[in-house]
């Protein structure tokens, strides 16, 4: 799977917190919206890039994540 243009990154990420946001302010808990976020995200790469690719795409994520690359603060 390719990255992307920064610029286009950041504003899509800017938009999905701002949805983020509202879906709290509707009162969905945040565990919610997370396990629907993923969801959702993991149905439309399946969809453009297949399973076989996107289960390979997991298998990077705990090192990424122990490495805090998906620490917004």
């Amino acid at each position: 799977m390719a990255e992307h243009d920064p610029d286009k990154k950041g504003r899509a990420l800017a938009l999905i917190l701002d949805a983020w946001e509202a879906a709290l302010a509707e009162g969905a808990e945040p565990e919610v919206i997370a396990s629907v976020a993923i969801y959702a995200a993991l149905a439309d790469m399946v969809d453009r890039h297949g399973a076989e690719a996107v289960a390979d795409f997991c298998e990077t994520l705990p090192a990424r994540a122990r490495a805090g690359e998906f620490t917004l603060k």
